[in-house]
């Protein structure tokens, strides 16, 4: 295993975020739970997969040498989580009746 946090902490934190950031895409784009559409569904388990495997490379395969540090691996899961709860938050809104104004009015 190539994780040494007092050797290299740096390396070692991006491999565990972005095995978490891999993981937890995976787990948005496979639910159902926000009504996501299919294609980001799709990006997302494509992301989410491809993000995880290139930290379980850096973590058990790696050997040393050059790789590359995607600071982007950290900006796409922020942008695919607020995707989620915007969904969210969008299909409980119309899920839920528009309620008249119902105020007292003298006739």
């Amino acid at each position: 295993m190539n994780l040494d946090f007092s050797l290299d902490p740096l390396f070692s934190w991006y491999v565990v975020l972005l095995l978490i950031s891999g993981v937890l895409m995976v787990g948005i784009g496979a639910t159902d739970f926000a009504g996501l559409s299919i294609g980001w569904r799709v990006f997302n388990v494509l992301a989410g997969i491809g993000f995880a495997g290139y930290s379980i490379y850096l973590g058990f395969i790696f050997e040393g040498g050059t790789y590359f540090m995607f600071f982007k691996a950290f900006i796409l899961p922020v942008v695919m989580i607020v995707q989620f709860v915007r969904s969210l938050v969008a299909r409980n809104n119309a899920a839920q009746p528009v309620q008249p104004f119902g105020g007292n009015q003298a006739g």
